[in-house]
């Protein structure tokens, strides 16, 4: 797998969190502990994708 198609995967997990989030926090009901680890979840993808952009970038 190339390192861009490995980005565009984790952009989509990344966008599925963010969605799963915004429905969580919609919730009357909404569970602030699996929201927070959600939001770790998105943010540890978040580094991943800028640390393999930027290495792809100073590959080329």
């Amino acid at each position: 797998m190339s390192t861009a198609d490995h980005v565009t995967q984790l952009t989509e997990k990344h966008h599925r969190i963010e969605e799963k989030i915004q429905n969580e926090m919609a919730s009357p009901s909404a569970d602030h502990v699996h929201i927070s680890k959600l939001k770790r979840e998105k943010l540890r993808l978040k580094e991943k994708i800028s640390m393999l952009s930027s290495e792809e970038n100073l590959a080329h």
